[in-house]
């Protein structure tokens, strides 16, 4: 008796800190378990299997409570292996994404424009006509691979445009990524349950959408906008440069896809000799210029102007955008021309270009790697076995055809495209290349200690002196911001610096800018101006870090966009007055709480890097 009250007694004890730690070791898992679905960003799905298996796994161990150690261990690693096991299924679903945001949207009337008959469908409001995948060139596929682009094909009946093409075969998007660099961002957790649908990809993608205002109007201004991305990733669907915004300025706007990565720039000498232009390496870029034509050709269909088009671009897009003014392929395709965050009119690009003899060496290492020996034999490839590459070429190239001159050059001879220019940077473009580098070599960030030999590395002795010569550096933050805002200029501030300077020289009208608006999540970082250029704040999934100071600014911006489009001119009625270029003072409009005419911070850097190019 005395023994069963002793196990009585034991139990209760036993129950009661069971009572109390269980439930915090199931918050802390359902906790985890939320957590490492939001990184995998998988189906809906997946995430209530989980949550009822937690479920079911905590009333499995009521049941065992006073059973043994063995049966105990082994409801654990079940758990743990279901667990494991279903998140290998827990990946982004590939579709072919709508062209609007909500369920069920009007269709428009039917259009005819060169190639068939398209339909596409309303915006909720019905103030804009979204015509999205619209083939402008043959699928780059088979014989096509790697070749310059060819003419779209015609077809019957009515092409349903409702939504967005296979974004071109690349690298995939791990959505782990995503995730960490969202909290690296935020510098916190925001849980995001609601799955996100990746776009299908396919090397079949030579696609466009266009986004018409929904009216009778002739004569439209248009912009082509291209998407940036390393020259190795993006989707012409992205949502920060979706097109509804701007054409409800009455604007029609264009994105395009292009070939990226190893079926973009791959260059050989093989296939030079095959293609009758004698070119290689440049199939992006011929790909734009493929679109650029389609525009020219069909943009009256929609109202639009064909004779008043301005290409627009960021990043990789902006660099593709800088050489389209320099190529005498595209010349009389556009008009003006918008730059943000990159461009190769400098002596030595340091991105986004290369030799082409460097090209053709890279080409010769992936082919090894692939282990071919012939063009023939790598058109026999899947992409996705091409794609996974660590020679991935993700720069343009001087071809003789899409490029017959250096950029710069075709600028010191006065032979670009654009007759109007707007273009710009922002304050913190290096911080998401330099940081994550040095974070993941394991090597300490830079400091007062390292500076100096940091830089001494990336510009050499003299260099390094005269730009440390400029900062009175007493604290390690001071000597990490400075070292990021030096590359900053490198890498992207000095190459628009080049461009404007050039352009201005050539009497065209320069307008430039300096994106530094801190909000509370992509910042002044690489790309963070985007979703405030078209208008496209309450589409980003982090919307509640914007306030209203950022909905003002972005609406300022669509207007100086979009009146450039029209006019050349970015000024107009209720905004700020935006001063064209001179590059005797370098003053720049500064875009941020207040929107403003400001001193260049980085004009005391250029004539470092003027006579470091050299």
């Amino acid at each position: 008796m005395q023994y069963n009250v002793y196990m009585r007694d034991f139990d209760v004890k036993k129950h009661i800190v069971f009572c109390i730690v269980f439930p915090i070791i199931l918050i802390i898992l359902a906790v985890l378990l939320t957590f490492i679905f939001d990184l995998t960003n998988g189906p809906l799905i997946i995430f209530i299997i989980l949550m009822v298996g937690l479920v079911g796994f905590a009333i499995l161990r009521t049941f065992l409570l006073n059973k043994n150690f063995i049966p105990k261990l082994l409801s654990w690693l079940g758990f743990i292996g279901f667990t494991v096991a279903l998140l290998s299924f827990s990946k982004p679903a590939e579709i072919y994404k709508s062209a609007v945001n909500f369920d069920n949207p009007e269709k428009t009337s039917v259009l005819h424009i060169d190639n068939g008959d398209i339909q596409g469908v309303f915006n909720k409001d019905k103030s804009v006509q979204v015509y999205a995948g619209i083939p402008y060139a043959k699928a780059p596929v088979g014989d096509l691979r790697r070749k310059e682009p060819q003419d779209a094909e015609n077809w019957d009946g009515v092409l349903d445009c409702s939504k967005f093409q296979a974004k071109c075969t690349q690298v995939y998007n791990n959505a782990i990524t995503n995730t960490l660099t969202d909290i690296y961002a935020e510098r916190g957790w925001h849980p995001d349950l609601i799955s996100n649908p990746e776009a299908i990809m396919s090397e079949d993608c030579l696609y466009l959408n266009v986004w018409k205002p929904n009216t009778t109007e002739t004569n439209l201004s248009v912009m082509v906008y291209i998407h940036g991305g390393s020259l190795a990733r993006g989707f012409s669907g992205f949502y920060a440069y979706n097109g509804e915004t701007t054409a409800k300025q009455n604007v029609i706007y264009v994105t395009i896809a292009y070939r990226l990565g190893i079926f973009g720039y791959f260059a050989s000498e093989e296939l030079q000799n095959e293609s009758p232009n004698h070119t290689t390496g440049n199939y992006g870029l011929l790909d734009q210029i493929q679109a650029l034509k389609w525009v020219n050709q069909n943009i009256h269909y929609f109202g639009g102007d064909k004779t008043n088009i301005t290409i627009a671009g960021e990043s990789a897009g902006s660099s593709s955008v800088s050489a389209l003014c320099t190529s005498p392929l595209a010349h009389g395709l556009f008009k003006r021309a918008i730059g943000e965050s990159s461009s190769v009119v400098v002596k030595k690009a340091p991105h986004t270009f290369r030799e082409l003899n460097v090209a053709i060496e890279k080409g010769k290492q992936f082919m090894k790697e692939q282990n071919c020996t012939t063009l023939a034999e790598l058109r026999k490839l899947p992409a996705s076995k091409m794609v996974d590459t660590k020679f991935e070429p993700n720069e343009m190239t001087l071809d003789g055809y899409a490029l017959e001159r250096y950029p710069y050059e075709v600028y010191k001879t006065g032979d670009n495209n654009e007759e109007e220019l707007l273009n710009g940077c922002n304050t913190m473009e290096s911080d998401a290349f330099v940081i994550p580098t040095y974070l993941l070599s394991g090597q300490q960030q830079t400091n007062l200690s390292n500076i100096k030999e940091r830089l001494v590395g990336e510009f050499g002795e003299k260099s390094a002196n005269q730009m440390l010569n400029l900062y009175n550096l007493k604290t390690d933050d001071e000597a990490f911001r400075t070292f990021l805002d030096i590359i900053s200029v490198y890498w992207f501030v000095y190459p628009h610096h080049s461009w404007s300077d050039l352009a201005t020289q050539n009497g065209v009208k320069t307008y430039k800018y300096l994106f530094s608006k801190q909000n509370g999540y992509y910042k002044s970082y690489h790309s963070g101006e985007m979703v405030y250029c078209y208008g496209n704040l309450a589409r980003d999934k982090h919307q509640y870090r914007y306030n209203e100071s950022d909905y003002k600014l972005s609406n300022i911006m669509v207007k100086y966009r979009t009146n450039f489009a029209k006019t050349g001119n970015p000024n107009g009625e209720g905004i700020p007055t935006w001063d064209l270029y001179n590059k005797d003072d370098q003053k720049v409009l500064q875009l941020d709480e207040t929107v403003e005419k400001i001193e260049d911070p980085y004009k005391d850097l250029y004539p470092i890097f003027d006579e470091f190019m050299n």
